[in-house]
C-alpha cells in the first residue's frame, strides 16, 4: 500500500504548496506511481499542474462528500507516473457540511483507501490552516512532512501543529508520525536561518531533513506554466533540491521496508534504485542521476515541445 504523506503546517506561507507539487514530480521523475490530492479550497496544486478552475471537474469536494469514487478522479499530468486529484473553491463549504456527517473526520482516509495499493506515495496538499479538511488529511496519512522557513514565527506555529498531532495520536490516527521538518525559502547565507536551523535540528533531532529548498525565481515562476519546477527548468537549484528531498524521503521508504537488524548485527546498506529517465507527453527528456549524499546532477536534451 502506498506511504500517505500530509504536506502541512497551519501558518501560510511556508511553501507547502511548492513542496507538495515538486515533491510529487520529483518522485514521480524516479519512475515511482505518485497520486498529488489537493485538500485546499485555493487549489493551487491544481492551478500548479496546468489544470484549468473547471467548476464541473469532479474534485476533492465530491470525493470528501461521498459522491464520486476517488478513483473516478483520478486526473494524469504531464509526468507519466503521477496523477492528482484536483481541488476546487467548493471544497470550502465542506468544512460547514461535514460538521454532522457521521465519521467526519475519516472520510478521505476512507476515500482513498481502495485506491493505495495503485501508488507507492500519496502526497497531500492541505490548507494553511488547522480546521475540518487538514484534520480529514492529518487522519488519512501516514506521516507529516512540515515545510518551514527559518524564522522564529515559524517555530510558534510548529508547536501548535505538533500538539495537534499528538491529539490526533491519541484519538483518532495512532501510528501518525513525522517524516521530516524541511526548511524552505532557506538562505543558509544569513545567521537567523543559520540559528533556526540548529534550534530545529536540536530539536527535531534526525527529523530535520538534510535537503533544504533555496530561495529560487524558476521555483516561483513555475506555477504561472501550469508546470512543476522541474519540468520549467530542470537545471536550477531549486528542481535539483526537491530531487534531493523526494530521494531521501525513498531512502526512508526503504529503511523502514527491512526487518530491524538483530541485537550486535550491522545494518544492511540501504540501497534505492536510482532515478530514471522521465520522458513526459509534450515536455523535454529529462534524464535524473541522484547519488546518495552527493548534489544532483542533471542533464536534459533540448527538444521541441510541439
Amino acid at each position: 500500500m502506498g506511504r500517505v504523506i500530509a504536506v502541512a503546517n497551519q501558518k501560510g506561507g511556508v511553501g507547502k504548496t511548492t513542496t507538495a507539487i515538486n515533491l510529487a514530480a520529483s518522485l514521480a521523475a524516479a519512475e515511482v506511481p505518485t497520486l498529488l490530492v489537493d485538500c485546499d479550497p485555493q487549489s493551487n496544486s491544481t492551478s500548479g499542474f496546468g489544470f484549468t478552475r473547471d467548476a464541473n471537474r469532479l474534485n476533492t469536494y465530491d470525493v470528501l462528500m461521498g459522491a464520486v469514487a476517488a478513483a473516478d478522479v483520478l486526473q494524469p499530468t504531464a509526468v507519466e507516473t503521477l496523477w492528482a486529484i484536483p481541488a476546487h473553491k467548493n471544497l470550502i463549504g465542506a468544512n460547514v457540511e461535514l460538521v454532522a456527517t457521521e465519521r467526519r473526520e475519516y472520510r478521505l482516509r476512507d476515500a482513498i483507501a481502495p485506491i493505495r495499493d495503485r501508488f507507492q506515495f500519496i502526497v497531500l496538499d492541505c490548507p494553511p490552516a488547522l480546521d475540518l479538511l487538514t484534520l480529514n488529511a492529518l487522519v488519512a496519512a501516514d506521516s507529516v512532512l512540515i515545510p518551514m522557513q527559518a524564522e522564529y514565527f515559524a517555530l510558534e506555529g510548529v508547536s501548535e501543529l505538533l500538539d495537534t498531532m499528538e491529539r490526533i495520536r491519541q484519538s483518532l490516527n495512532p501510528a501518525l508520525e513525522i517524516e521530516g521538518v524541511v526548511l524552505t525559502m532557506f538562505d543558509e547565507r544569513t545567521n537567523l536561518a543559520q540559528q533556526v536551523a540548529s534550534e530545529l535540528r536540536n530539536f527535531f533531532g534526525d527529523k530535520v531533513c538534510v535537503a533544504t529548498i533555496p530561495r529560487n525565481v524558476r521555483l516561483a515562476e513555475a506555477p504561472s506554466h501550469g508546470k512543476p519546477a522541474l519540468l520549467y527548468d530542470v537545471r536550477s537549484k531549486g528542481a535539483e533540491s526537491y530531487i534531493r528531498l523526494a530521494k531521501e524521503l525513498m531512502d526512508h521508504a526503504v529503511r523502514r521496508s527491512q526487518p530491524a537488524p538483530a541485537p550486535g548485527a550491522h545494518p544492511a546498506p540501504v540501497l534505492v534504485p536510482e532515478p530514471a529517465d522521465i520522458q513526459p507527453t509534450r515536455v523535454t527528456t529529462i534524464e535524473l542521476q541522484v547519488e546518495p549524499n552527493e548534489p544532483a546532477t542533471v542533464a536534459a536534451e533540448h527538444g521541441s515541445n510541439d
